[in-house]
C-alpha cells in the first residue's frame, strides 16, 4: 500500500460512491411496496443486491491500495450525492441546514482528500 490516492483509486472510489448510490436508489424504490414480500419480490430490490455485490469487490480493491483513514472518510460523499439523488428521483425536500450540512460533508472530504495526494 502505497499510502498515496492515485487517479485510478479515486476513480474506483467514485464508483463506489455511485454504485451506493444506485443501491439505495433500488432500495428505496422497493420500499414503496406496501408489504415486505412484495418489496422482495421486486426487481428493484434485486438490481440494488447486485449493485451491493458489485461495490463490495471495488472497496476491497480500493482498500487494497488506499488506507483506510483516507478511503472511508472519502466515502462519505455517498452521504452528498444520495441527498441530491433524493431530491432529483424521489422529489424529498432539501432544507437549509441539510444542504449545510451536506456542504460541510464535502469540505471534509475535500480536506481527507487532499491529505492523500
Amino acid at each position: 500500500m502505497s499510502g498515496t490516492l492515485t487517479l485510478s483509486m479515486l476513480a474506483l472510489i467514485g464508483f463506489c460512491i455511485l454504485a451506493e448510490m444506485a443501491r439505495e436508489v433500488c432500495f428505496k424504490q422497493a420500499a414503496n411496496a406496501s408489504t415486505l414480500r412484495q418489496a422482495l419480490v421486486k426487481p428493484a430490490t434485486w438490481v440494488g443486491i447486485v449493485f451491493w455485490a458489485v461495490e463490495l469487490f471495488a472497496w476491497m480493491m480500493v482498500l487494497e491500495h488506499v488506507p483506510l483513514s483516507i478511503a472511508f472518510p472519502m466515502m462519505a460523499l455517498s452521504y452528498v450525492v444520495i441527498v441530491v439523488a433524493g431530491a432529483c428521483i424521489f422529489k424529498e425536500h432539501v432544507n437549509l441546514r441539510h444542504a449545510a450540512g451536506v456542504l460541510l460533508i464535502t469540505a471534509g472530504v475535500t480536506c481527507v482528500g487532499a491529505t492523500g495526494l
